[in-house]
């Protein structure tokens, strides 16, 4: 019986068709597994994860392998983007029991969802210290079958032990200035000098660091803060990380020196970096980040973009090779050979000068990635047909494959970078792929009750619930493209879901919960403070509730946020490059944030110099005052006639202003 084959999840289908008999996470496996008393096993990955795809090839799709697990065992395969809350608890586990973690996770369950064993992937052979995947679950079996009460004891305790974790969330009080201080302090011990960015080697992306030092720099005038920022963004634009032909970044760097990257692609952090370097662009007026953002935005647009208007999740690393074989990186890595049969010998020379292609390679077997280590002046109308002409050749090879699925969280932070990106470059195409993509989040994944679902697929939504990430990120992008098209019905559709999030996802002292309360009752309820690769639920909704109380003057909203942002004075000091876009939120918290009132036209000259305006997280709302939507405008007026804009903090407001100079100033407006 294939269970998968009616799922929506682009990663369980691809074990569709596996000799494995799996099943998706549901009571029904459990109940499988308590009938025939045996354990559970769980495999959590995803589409566009490499070592997912390796483990199903070598260990899934084997016969003699799938036959012992389908008579030992109950299977089941969990997507992690389509399950965070189910990945989350028991990556905790992992994480406990072995120091470390990563996908594809495999964890053995009792039939009552306790762990009991883990570990993430497992060769075909034993290798490099570790057992074979075949020794493993011989010797689960043997646990189970000849020391069930040692299995018994561990699994209890390993849920007693999860369940006494306490979270420190910071009831002492609001992050201040001295907590923001000591975390840029923190930042700047940790920042790689040479190769920019943090930490060592693999090095990540770090989008809301980035957004946090430009917040702190446009309040406090800390040039550091901006150097870095600057230097970092740089660093990764002209790393293999960046796709130098076709725009948009790839998941990480294997290398501290952004050379190598992880080739897959993510919407999450291309979404965030298009806002990262069109925030740069905003306080530095700099060309390059201009470029990258509009090259990052126009990569989405047309490679994530799918047929209902939201946005895909990812590209995978993998791709044929010129022999067939799936390869990670084969559609974007270059040889000397490869360039001279493009472009001839004289601009395969320039561009491999140009790229960094050499006759060692960069990569494996010879290939390089595309880099531009090139810093001094170069020919820039022949670098431009250099790359149209590599790009068009690239089109031509077997093409990564990509995960269809459109994530709520995901494209909430898709809708907030395209909607800024387009008001800031003149570019309304944009702003009307962001809203195509919000029609879909409001038409498909919002309930009758605001309910979110977090996944669809070929406009289908998917069964599962929404996580606090996915109300607090798409209530994000409602509120962004709220302030850029002037439509209040985007802060209303940002309110239905902020209320779910004051309903069903807060608790006691200001803590926030990833799944609701009235959610699945997993072995512990989630709930994890800490920016990954994405923000937090917990950050994110923090921001919108923030911002949504400075649109609206809602207390409840404002205090929701103030309570949920005790953790960053608590963790921003000792961890904040795992907390960036907490720090971001506070900073919008100390400047008030501003609110801005535009009586006047939206997409006037007034309304552009307010959202170019980099005072941290300041609300804009534009449009007629008669009968608006937006709370701002009611009573502000235009004077003699002329759009006037309303500087304001907790609705006290300075003189208003007709001059966009003077509003630029007054908001530290965009140095361009």
């Amino acid at each position: 019986m294939n269970r998968l084959a009616g799922v929506t999840s682009p990663y369980l289908l691809q074990h569709a068709d596996n000799p494995v008999d799996w099943w998706p996470w549901g009571p029904e496996a459990f109940e499988e597994a308590r009938r025939r008393d045996v354990p559970v096993l769980l495999s959590v990955g995803y589409s566009a994860c490499h070592w997912c795809h390796v483990m199903a090839h070598e260990s899934f799709e084997d016969e003699d392998v799938a036959a012992y697990l389908n008579e030992h065992f109950v299977p089941v395969k969990v997507d992690r983007e389509e399950r965070p809350d189910v990945d989350a608890v028991y990556m905790e586990a992992v994480q406990a029991a072995t120091g470390q973690g990563g996908w594809p996770m495999t964890v053995f369950l009792t039939a009552d969802a306790e762990p009991f064993y883990f570990g993430t992937y497992f060769p075909p052979e034993s290798r490099h210290g570790l057992p074979s995947f075949r020794q493993v679950l011989e010797g689960v079996v043997a646990a189970w079958t000849d020391r069930r009460d040692e299995v018994g004891e561990v699994a209890g305790r390993i849920v007693r032990d999860l369940s006494q974790r306490t979270l420190a969330h910071g009831e002492e009080g609001l992050p201040a200035e001295a907590e923001l201080a000591q975390a840029l302090l923190g930042l700047t011990r940790e920042y790689d000098e040479k190769n920019r960015g943090f930490g060592g080697a693999p090095k990540f992306p770090p989008s809301m660091v980035i957004e946090f030092l430009l917040r702190h720099h446009a309040r406090t005038g800390a040039d550091g803060a901006l150097q870095m920022a600057a230097d970092t963004c740089e660093a990764m634009a002209r790393g293999g990380m960046y796709d130098q032909l076709g725009g948009g970044f790839a998941r990480y760097s294997v290398d501290r020196e952004w050379v190598v990257p992880h080739f897959e692609k993510m919407l999450y952090d291309n979404a965030l970096l298009c806002r990262v370097y069109a925030h740069l662009w905003r306080s530095t007026g700099s060309e390059s980040a201009r470029r990258v953002a509009l090259e990052t935005a126009d990569f989405m647009v047309r490679e994530l973009r799918t047929a209902e208007g939201g946005f895909a999740s990812a590209l995978d690393a993998d791709s044929e090779d010129a022999d067939g074989k799936h390869v990670e990186g084969a559609y974007y890595v270059w040889t000397p050979a490869q360039l001279r049969e493009v472009l001839g010998e004289e601009d395969a020379a320039f561009a491999a000068e140009y790229f960094g292609v050499t006759d060692e390679g960069t990569f494996e077997e010879g290939a390089s990635v595309l880099q531009l280590p090139v810093t001094g002046p170069v020919d820039e109308a022949r670098a431009a047909d250099v790359r149209a002409r590599l790009l068009a050749a690239r089109e031509l090879r077997p093409r990564p494959g990509r995960d269809d699925k459109v994530v709520a969280a995901w494209n909430g932070l898709a809708v907030a970078a395209l909607a800024e990106a387009g008001a800031y470059f003149d570019r309304p195409d944009l702003v009307e792929r962001a809203t195509e993509a919000a029609d879909l989040l409001v038409r498909l994944h919002m309930g009758p009750v605001a309910r979110l679902v977090r996944t669809s697929k070929d406009g289908r939504a998917g069964e599962h619930a929404g996580v606090l990430e996915d109300y607090g990120d798409v209530a994000e992008g409602f509120l962004a493209l709220a302030a850029v098209t002037g439509e209040g019905a985007w802060l209303e559709f940002a309110g239905f879901l902020l209320d779910i999030v004051l309903q069903y996802f807060t608790g006691e002292g200001g803590q926030l919960y990833d799944t609701a309360d009235d959610a699945e009752q997993l072995i512990r309820r989630p709930q994890d403070p800490t920016d990954s690769a994405t923000p937090a639920g917990w950050t994110a909704a923090a921001g919108a509730l923030l911002s949504y109380g400075a649109y609206t003057g809602s207390e409840p909203h404002r205090a929701a946020a103030e309570g949920a942002l005790g953790v960053v004075k608590a963790l921003g000091p000792k961890a904040p490059r795992f907390i960036g876009w907490g720090l971001a939120v506070a900073e919008a918290l100390l400047d008030g944030p501003r609110e801005v009132a535009v009586a006047g036209p939206v997409g006037g000259e007034l309304h552009r110099a307010a959202l170019l305006g980099r005072a941290p997280g300041a609300v804009v709302a534009a449009g007629e005052t008669a009968g608006s939507e937006f709370p701002l405008l009611a009573d502000r007026p235009m004077v003699d006639g002329a759009p006037t804009a309303y500087v304001c903090r907790h609705f006290v407001c300075d003189a208003p202003t007709t001059d966009p100079q003077v509003l630029a100033r007054a908001l530290g407006g965009a140095a361009s």
